[in-house]
């Protein structure tokens, strides 16, 4: 999920006050006190409206490395990944989106006053809404985030505290001083699908596990926003890009990695599946068996992750060239592949989409179900026979695979299902399956292309940032996860 080019603006009204002042904050940022060396976090599939891909905000710069390793559990909820994060003294459980594509984490506050606009779909999912919120007021070690401090500055797009704290209110003294004690403003974050937050930045424990069993530990001051209303956001984000917001850059990992093994869309809504989300050296150590893709540099956003695709090939037919802008960045930080586990489908630019659309209907003679694309609104449905009307989503049929062809001769082929899904139950030995990929939005900016979560099930994909590449590995993420006793299958 792609935050546009900037939030909206809140400040400027200010700035012949502070034009001849260049005098930056003291006030220092609280770093965790315990240090750990891996995070392993919990995921669950989830779902959000499709996110439309647009380019980042403006980018911040890295903080210095911190050793912490952490894992958590993932779990499928429709078609997003669900994380599990305890906030709080006593600590309070909130579900968020892990989202590549975004660096802010926020949760909802608030039990009964958190409001979601335009959210009908999640309003009678008590589990996703009024038992997923935070309340600061029963946490005895939250408080608000200071107008000086540089997340504050980094949420309302300013280089400075001068800015944020001339707009909480404080004197030209305290400001010349850095010692003004108001809380930092409220804050409008926007996404590129349309969504909006609004909110508070706050700070307060942050409980997490780490890779070994039973171990955990406490970040103290970790700083998240604490969000009163949404536009189309009903549910919390935990954004992994690389600005200071984000949770590795909190974490201090910035320079290390982290990794995932998307579940099967088949156990979206299971809460007894999941499958590890994992941050630190444990994330990046030991695995040579993956291939890498080396990540490409945009200078103007530096804080999202994007990769080079030299080429898409359908079953055993030569690979379909893809455009230049796929497979570089250019002068103007545009073009790439975004890779964003916050938007659901895959996104390639015209006229590749449409030439990878003729290229199937080309090998495929099953009749199509233009019913289901009207209703649907994808492109390419078939109606495939069914052997098995009990395991029909992974029924063996002849829709032939998809590679992916990424820099430095890495070779993709998507899982089965990653492409072509099942969009109901069997009828009459047949079942309707649709290609799951979307034409990318016209535009001048921006990436070329987004590999979405979809085509990341049952794929191991590692961020490996200490070298600047991203590992690809096919494999069954919920049999690997039982393996590591997350779950039972």
């Amino acid at each position: 999920m792609v935050p546009p080019f900037t939030n909206i603006p809140t400040y400027l009204l200010f700035l012949l006050l502070i034009t001849a002042l260049m005098l930056n904050s003291n006030q220092t940022l609280a770093r965790p006190s315990n240090v750990l060396n891996s995070v392993v976090l919990g995921m669950k599939h989830s779902s959000t409206s499709l996110p439309s891909p647009k380019p980042s905000r403006n980018s911040s710069k890295r903080r210095p490395s911190e050793a912490i390793d952490m894992m958590e559990p993932l779990r499928e909820l429709r078609d997003g990944y669900l994380v599990s994060l305890n906030f709080g003294t006593p600590p309070q459980a909130i579900q968020v989106y892990m989202d590549t594509g975004s660096d802010l984490i926020w949760v909802p506050c608030g039990n009964l006053s958190f409001d979601c606009i335009n959210c009908d779909e999640y309003k009678n999912n008590i589990k996703l809404t009024t038992a997923n919120t935070f309340s600061p007021s029963f946490s005895s070690s939250s408080g608000r985030d200071l107008c000086g401090s540089i997340f504050c500055m980094d949420i309302h797009s300013s280089d400075n505290s001068f800015d944020t704290c001339t707009m909480a209110g404080c004197s030209l003294v305290t400001l010349l001083k850095a010692t003004c004690p108001r809380p930092c403003p409220s804050f409008a974050y926007t996404y590129g699908a349309g969504g909006v937050v609004t909110g508070a930045l706050t700070r307060d424990t942050l409980m997490v596990h780490g890779n070994s069993p039973g171990v955990t530990r406490e970040i103290p001051k970790f700083c998240f926003g604490c969000v009163g209303s949404t536009y189309r956001e009903p549910i919390g984000i935990a954004g992994f890009g690389r600005g200071r917001l984000s949770l590795p850059s909190q974490l201090g990992l910035l320079q290390k990695g982290f990794s995932h093994c998307f579940l099967a869309f088949k156990y979206a809504n299971n809460p007894n599946i999941s499958s590890p989300l994992v941050i630190g050296d444990v994330a990046i150590s030991s695995k040579d068996y993956l291939q890498y893709t080396p990540m490409l540099k945009c200078p103007m956003y530096p804080n999202f992750y994007y990769i080079g695709l030299e080429g898409i090939s359908v079953g055993n037919a030569s690979a379909i060239k893809v455009p230049r802008s796929l497979r570089e960045i250019d002068l103007k930080s545009n073009g790439g592949m975004l890779i964003d586990s916050g938007t659901t489908y895959s996104h390639l630019p015209e006229p590749l989409y449409s030439q990878l659309l003729e290229v199937l209907q080309s090998m495929i003679s099953y009749p199509r179900a233009t019913d289901m694309e009207m209703r649907a609104g994808f492109d390419l449905c078939y109606k495939v026979p069914c052997t098995n009307n009990i395991n029909f989503i992974d029924d063996i049929d002849l829709l032939p695979s998809i590679t992916f062809h990424f820099l430095n001769n890495v070779s993709l082929v998507l899982p089965r299902g990653n492409h072509f899904y099942a969009m109901g139950a069997p009828s009459n030995s047949t079942v309707v399956k649709c290609l799951l990929f979307q034409s990318m939005d016209d535009g001048d900016y921006g990436p070329a292309g987004v590999f979405g979560s979809f085509q990341q099930q049952n794929v191991e994909v590692v961020y490996d940032l200490e070298k600047e590449r991203v590992g690809f590995q096919t494999r069954d993420c919920a049999l690997a996860a039982a393996g590591q006793g997350l779950h039972k299958i």
